[in-house]
């Protein structure tokens, strides 16, 4: 189903992450952790696409086995990284005939392997060209072509100190065509609200989704603020962590907790979309939805479902 669809079916959309499984037995965690987030009904799920393309071929796998094997709506990472133009083009014909409708299309970063490469030697060098490379693919069935997500940064991208250029650059490429905007992680909601609002100012009216990932233990903490993108964390959650002693079991909990508080705020402000970074595993985030009370709903055998997510006891 085009994205466009798939965001006017509810006032909020729900969403879940993943990245390809490199073995056998990832594999199979992995499908188990699918399995239990299928029946929330997610509106569409996403799988990451590695550095260069390095998992290239098991993106495109788990991307063939959700449509195959489940009832989720898959969303494809494309990157610029590594490629030639008849790479792109090639894996925009199978995920078309796959029937595959949208993608997230990305710059992408650099192979751990080869820090040296150079963006300007890609077919593509900025996201924006990719996008517009995707819209004027002519193989897609829906005649609207593929539908396109990019990323946004609600706290600045990495690589762009200067914000007001940043939310230039967002923009060209939602003026070539990008249908949707995903945020990357953020743990404090003004950041998300302050970034929507110079969105909105600078001309981009399209949905803006909401990038959440629930803390989950210290070495999560620290993976994600060495990471290219960081992390702020707030004072007040580096203080409930700092009261766990060091207890993942209760670091889990304070960020299951902070994450749901985030979305709550965020569900009540009018947020159009929440993305759910699950890391492959699906615990929090079933705790999150358990929390929310979210009504999910499906058509399924040409009847509709709806189940209500009753918040824990």
């Amino acid at each position: 189903m085009h994205i466009r669809d798939i965001l006017e079916q509810r006032t909020t959309s729900f969403s879940f992450e993943f990245f390809p499984p490199k073995t056998p037995a990832s594999s199979d965690a992995l499908f188990r952790s699918i399995a239990e987030l299928e029946r929330l009904r997610p509106s569409f799920v996403s799988v990451t696409y590695g550095a260069g393309g390095s998992t290239r071929q098991l993106t495109h796998d788990l991307v063939m086995r959700l449509k195959t094997e489940t009832s989720l709506d898959p969303i494809p990472h494309l990157t610029c990284v590594c490629h030639d133009a008849a790479e792109i083009e090639g894996l925009l014909d199978r995920y078309a005939s796959a029937g595959i409708s949208n993608i997230l299309a990305l710059r992408g970063d650099p192979p751990i392997d080869r820090p040296d490469h150079r963006h300007e030697d890609d077919a593509y060098t900025f996201a924006s060209e990719l996008v517009e490379a995707i819209r004027s693919h002519n193989g897609h069935p829906d005649a609207r072509g593929f539908g396109i997500g990019v990323a946004g940064f609600p706290e600045g991208h990495p690589e762009c100190p200067d914000r007001t250029l940043e939310i230039e650059h967002l923009k060209t490429k939602v003026d070539a065509g990008a249908d949707y905007i995903c945020t990357q992680l953020f743990f404090e909601n003004r950041d998300f609200f302050d970034f929507v609002e110079r969105c909105r100012l600078a001309g981009i009216d399209i949905p803006i989704i909401a990038g959440i990932m629930p803390v989950t233990s210290l070495a999560g903490m620290k993976r994600m603020s060495s990471l290219a993108l960081g992390a702020r964390f707030p004072a007040p959650l580096l203080r409930a962590v700092d009261r766990t002693n060091g207890s993942n079991e209760a670091v889990a909990r304070v960020g299951t907790h902070w994450a749901t508080e985030q979305c709550r705020q965020l569900i009540d402000s009018g947020v159009e979309g929440i993305h759910f970074y699950t890391l492959n595993k699906s615990t929090a985030t079933r705790d999150i939805f358990a929390s929310l009370g979210v009504e999910t709903s499906s058509q399924i055998d040409g009847s509709t479902r709806t189940t209500t997510n009753e918040p824990a006891a």
